[in-house]
């Protein structure tokens, strides 16, 4: 392999500090150009020249790291969910959920604890709780003049932060599927009580979820980036910035309703989403994993057949709705994929491997819940993936706190197992390259670096908070 930048090539059998470049690169410019696409392309060319394979290496990296089941999984996903709501707009359930929900609440506090009231109870994906709650939520929210950016953060903050605190998801079945064989877990039954145990330990999603709550309430002021947003949203009725590019296409956002007199609440509004619920749970319960994909099609297939019958739509208007679907998530997919690149140029120049070494001598008994919490985040913010992450730190970080707590399920072991749950969705919060972040702003249909720039100092402030509590307990 020939020199890279620097004069050097980067792999991950001799992993260098210029392996954080290409993230960093990407996150940098997101935030100064405003403009995602490209910063990604930037990144990731500049990735490609300092692996040593030139200009004529990108077109096989893209192949090396689009060509997988997770991304294709991940599409699949995202065509399916922009095409169940495109059926939900056709059939005007949304405009139906909207009119109810104006009776039931009253102002702009109301509201947004409706926000996040769904964001709590439709907690077994983090895929689904942003891209349901965000249409559902989105033609309310603009009547009250809140902002998009304030309605991607409900979203957001209120669907990883709760799975990876919840023992009934497929986060805490990964998570102790990792724990097993490490620091004297020897099955699955042992890993699943020692997540539980974890879990008042995980202080990031519990005061995540929490701070959404206190600040829908209003019990927390706005501040920040988000302040502004609020009030131009309110004062000017801008629930956008001029200039802003929302996530979500005009093909879905402007789609057309059918005459919601028409709607049916239960077949056009509740049975799409008791299939995705039944599906999920039924699954997880009977083979251990959700099928999401599953119940995704099948929901927008039955949704679709239900328009068909209800005679809302013919056949080659519903295909119409189909393309509106793909259409109105292609802007998400193709930020999707360039964050996939940057997550493949991470592993094969081994940023994860140079991070955890460049850290290592640092692991005292007292430091390691607070070391872990950063370095999770780190490595979840560079690569934008918190279960990439947990895969990484799991099996590094929990048997050297068994081994500094004397072997045994100590206080350090279950806040050090917690810190790399936490601190994995921390990461991810500050990450525009997170597939999470960028699923909430396509469900709230906001500009994704707006999101990402509005949610930041709020991600911050808990992680600051968490920070002293983890010090306090490593010292403890």
């Amino acid at each position: 392999m020939g020199g890279g930048a620097f004069g050097l090539s980067v792999s991950p059998a001799d992993p260098h500090w210029t392996s954080i470049i290409p993230p960093l690169l990407a996150v940098g410019l997101a935030f100064i150009t405003r403009d995602a696409v490209i910063s990604l392309l930037i990144a990731c060319f500049v990735g490609v020249i300092m692996l040593g394979e030139g200009v004529a290496g990108f077109p096989p990296f893209l192949v090396r790291a689009l060509g997988n089941e997770d991304f294709i999984w991940i599409c699949l996903i995202e065509f399916c969910i922009g095409i169940l709501v495109a059926f939900l707009q056709r059939s005007g359930a949304v405009t139906l959920f909207t009119e109810r929900a104006g009776v039931w609440v009253k102002n702009r506090r109301q509201v947004n604890l409706l926000g996040w009231s769904l964001g709590v109870t439709i907690f077994f994906s983090d895929y689904f709780t942003p891209l349901f709650v965000g249409p559902v939520m989105r033609n309310i929210t603009d009547k009250f003049r809140i902002s998009r950016e304030k309605l991607a953060y409900i979203c957001d903050s209120t669907a990883a932060p709760l799975l990876s605190i919840i023992p009934i998801t497929s986060w805490a079945v990964y998570m102790g599927g990792l724990a097993v064989g490490t620091a004297g877990i020897t099955d699955r039954n042992m890993a699943m009580d020692v997540f539980l145990k974890s879990i008042p330990y995980n202080l990031y999603g519990l005061l995540t979820v929490a701070m959404v709550g206190l600040i829908a309430v209003r019990l927390i002021p706005e501040f920040g980036a988000m302040k502004k947003a609020e009030e131009r949203a309110y004062k000017e009725g801008k629930v956008l910035r001029d200039g802003a590019v929302p996530m979500m296409g005009k093909e879905l956002t402007d789609l057309s309703p059918d005459d919601a007199s028409r709607t049916n609440p239960f077949l056009n509004f509740f049975l799409p989403v008791i299939i995705i619920v039944t599906v999920n749970i039924g699954t997880f319960i009977m083979l251990g994993t959700a099928k999401v994909l599953e119940s995704y099609m099948l929901a927008a297939a039955v949704l679709g057949l239900v328009l068909w019958f209800q005679r809302i739509d013919v056949l080659s208007g519903l295909m119409k709705c189909v393309l509106s679907g793909v259409k109105g998530v292609m802007p998400a997919v193709m930020i999707l994929a360039l964050a996939y690149c940057i997550n493949a140029l991470s592993k094969e120049m081994g940023t994860a491997a140079y991070v955890v070494g460049a850290t290592e001598e640092w692991l005292t008994p007292g430091l390691l819940p607070l070391m872990t919490f950063f370095i999770s985040a780190f490595i979840s913010f560079a690569t934008g993936t918190s279960w990439g992450t947990y895969a990484i730190m799991i099996p590094i970080a929990l048997p050297l706190a068994y081994q500094f707590g004397g072997e045994t399920f100590s206080p350090l072991v279950l806040s050090t197992f917690a810190a790399v749950g936490g601190g994995g969705v921390f990461g991810d919060h500050c990450s525009p390259l997170s597939d999470t972040t960028v699923l909430a702003s396509l469900g709230s249909a906001c500009d994704h670096i707006d999101h990402v720039r509005t949610q930041l100092p709020y991600a911050l402030t808990v992680a600051a908070v968490v920070s002293v509590l983890y010090l306090v307990i490593g010292f403890a």
